[in-house]
C-alpha cells in the first residue's frame, strides 16, 4: 500500500508542478520602443528632457532564461541641448504570470551637445522596470526607470530617465 501511495503522490506532484511551467514560453529576446522623459543635473543647473528610448535584449541561454544581454539607446532633447545615450550590459528578470520585472546595470557612452560644446563622457546606468503582457502573445507594455551617472570636466552629473512603450518578444 505504501508503494501505491508514494506513486500517487509522485504523480500528483508531477502534475501540479508542470502546470505553471506549461504556460510559460521562453522568448529568445525582445525589442522595446517607447517615449522617454529625463532630468539631468548638468554642471550648474537641472534640465528636463523629452525624447525616445529603444532597446534590444538577447536571451542567449534557454537554461538561464532570467539572464539577458541588453543594448539600449536613447535620445533626449530640450531647446539648445541634445543628449544621446548608447549603453549595454546584463539584465536579470523573471516571469510571474503576465508580469516580468527586471533590473539591469549598463555601461556605455553619452553624447551631450549644446549650442557651444560637445561632450562624450562615459556613463553607468542602474535601472529596472516592469513588462506587462497584454492581450497579444508576443506584445507587452513596459514601464522603466533608470539612474545614470556621468562625469564631465571633473564634475559629476546625475541623470534620471523614465520611459514607457511597447515590447515585442521574439
Amino acid at each position: 500500500m505504501s508503494k501505491l501511495a508514494a506513486a500517487a503522490a509522485a504523480l500528483l506532484c508531477l502534475m501540479l508542478f508542470s502546470l505553471p511551467s506549461h504556460a510559460q514560453i521562453i522568448a529568445r529576446g525582445n525589442l522595446y520602443v517607447g517615449g522617454a522623459w529625463g532630468r539631468s543635473d548638468l554642471i550648474l543647473d537641472q534640465d528636463d528632457f523629452k525624447g525616445w528610448n529603444a532597446s534590444v535584449e538577447a536571451i542567449p541561454f534557454t537554461r538561464f532564461s532570467f539572464a539577458g544581454l541588453v543594448f539600449d539607446a536613447s535620445g533626449l532633447y530640450r531647446p539648445g541641448i541634445t543628449q544621446y545615450n548608447l549603453l549595454g550590459g546584463p539584465r536579470l528578470s523573471f516571469t510571474y504570470g503576465n508580469l516580468r520585472p527586471f533590473v539591469h546595470v549598463l555601461g556605455g557612452i553619452q553624447r551631450l551637445r549644446s549650442d557651444v560644446t560637445d561632450y562624450r563622457p562615459t556613463a553607468i546606468d542602474f535601472g529596472g522596470g516592469l513588462d506587462y503582457k497584454i492581450f497579444l502573445r508576443n506584445l507587452s507594455w513596459r514601464v522603466q526607470a533608470d539612474y545614470m551617472h556621468t562625469r564631465i570636466i571633473s564634475a559629476s552629473q546625475n541623470h534620471i530617465r523614465v520611459s514607457t512603450g511597447l515590447v515585442f518578444r521574439f
